[in-house]
């Protein structure tokens, strides 16, 4: 299943694919595992697709692999991925890097472009580097060497009793994932979940935990939290809200719940009649470990 037909314009490129290219590529091309990302919570494999263009690394997340949630419903996370991306692609952001849900070798799940560094070649690679988790924007630094342009989301000691914060830059492209992340309803946006890419992007990655109908959003990007949307915002959401009325939102009924979709164009209606960014609501808003 891919959002490539649902979705208004598609015209990002991703570690230097155009993104039309990468979703094709990803939902025909031969899906390979070649290893597997052991700090992951659920079965996240290091695969390739292979074709007449030569191989393309991708993350597969097949839902057989799930671990079971009390608050998600059982096998749903691989398509909750493919929804984010949908929805990341109609705001023109380009924060989810292409996702498909298709075929595999452990069945169906969630096959998301890998985002390599520049000039690499990791499919061609005998040894996967990850990106730098937080793309430099994000980090915990000592409490006394916050710089200025910071927002300090969270002050807390280290293990040996030092004060530290936990810090994001103020930054447009930080801004952008953090106002998709209010749409999406992420409940796991760390500091891991933000990566560096091709020409000084920033992207957002592991959406299982999104689009629940409770609010649930938990984010370590929280120093935009009560800030007025801008004028760019309004503008995106406000199509947004558009497409979620139309092809968006079937393609969102058939990768989720009624109710779930329909809660995801309510979200943005909210945010539209609120013109600001929502605060951290209960005791539970920055997920553990943030990174």
């Amino acid at each position: 299943m891919s959002p490539g037909e649902r979705v208004p314009t598609l015209n990002g490129t991703f570690a230097g694919i155009a993104e039309q290219e990468a979703l094709a590529r990803l939902v025909a091309g031969d899906l390979r595992i070649e290893g597997r990302l052991a700090d992951a919570s659920n079965a996240t494999m290091y695969a390739v697709v292979g074709g007449d263009e030569g191989d393309l690394a991708c993350v597969y997340k097949p839902v057989t692999g799930e671990r079971p949630l009390w608050d998600f419903p059982d096998a749903t996370l691989a398509r909750r991925e493919v929804a984010a991306y949908a929805v990341s692609a109609a705001t023109g952001w380009n924060v989810v890097p292409p996702t498909v849900f298709r075929d595999g070798p452990l069945g169906p799940g969630s096959v998301q472009l890998w985002l390599q560094q520049d000039g690499a070649d990791p499919a061609g690679a005998e040894e996967v580097v990850l990106p730098a988790p937080g793309a430099g924007l994000i980090d915990i630094v000592g409490l006394r060497h916050v710089e200025p342009g910071w927002h300090t989301v969270l002050e807390a000691e280290d293990g040996g009793g030092r004060p530290v914060a936990l810090v994001h830059a103020d930054d447009l492209r930080l801004r952008h994932i953090a106002v998709l992340d209010v749409v999406l309803n992420n409940a796991d946006r760390k500091g891991g979940h933000v990566l560096p890419g091709w020409s000084g992007a920033v992207h957002g990655v592991d959406h299982g935990l999104t689009f629940h109908c409770e609010p649930k959003l938990r984010t370590v990007l929280w120093g935009f939290a009560g800030s007025h949307l801008l004028a760019e915002e309004r503008e995106v959401l406000g199509a947004l809200a558009v497409d979620l009325e139309g092809a968006l939102g079937e393609l969102l009924q058939e990768l989720l719940s009624v109710e779930e979709a329909v809660a995801t164009l309510e979200r943005v209606q909210r945010l539209l009649t609120v013109d600001r960014l929502p605060r951290p609501r209960g005791h539970r808003t920055i997920p553990w470990p943030p990174f």
